[in-house]
């Protein structure tokens, strides 16, 4: 059974930077098929993706606005995905769901294509 827990997230200043982490089991980084990714939330909007790591070649996708200021990340020993993000601005400010889902493809544009999900991480970026 595949879990996925999230971490890292807080209070942090505008143009700020953080770390969120995604610990996950029920598979191995690297050598099994799944995308790994960053979806947010902001109140009263819809669930939008982020980031995404494939786990069996170790590559990542981001959406086009995304570019620049997010990084992903992985540590093989620890099972775990990271995704930094520089420059917070308070339009970053929502809740941070990691996903996964058994398949190569990352899907950024269709959270329904997910099936696995955290419980999510609060990041607000407020001064």
């Amino acid at each position: 059974q595949v879990q996925l827990v999230e971490s890292g997230g807080g209070l942090v200043q505008p143009g700020g930077s953080l770390r969120l982490s995604c610990a996950a089991s029920g598979f191995t980084l690297g050598l099994d098929v799944y995308a790994i990714s960053w979806f947010r939330q902001a109140p009263g909007k819809e669930r939008e993706g982020v980031s995404c790591f494939r786990s069996s070649d170790g590559s990542t996708a981001f959406t086009d606005s995304e570019k620049g200021r997010f990084t992903m990340s992985k540590d093989n020993d620890k099972n775990t995905v990271y995704l930094q993000i520089t420059n917070l601005n308070p339009e970053d400010t929502a809740t941070y769901y990691c996903a996964a889902r058994r398949d190569y493809n990352c899907l950024l544009s269709a959270a329904a294509a997910y099936n696995m999900w955290g419980q999510g991480t609060q990041v607000t970026v407020s001064s």
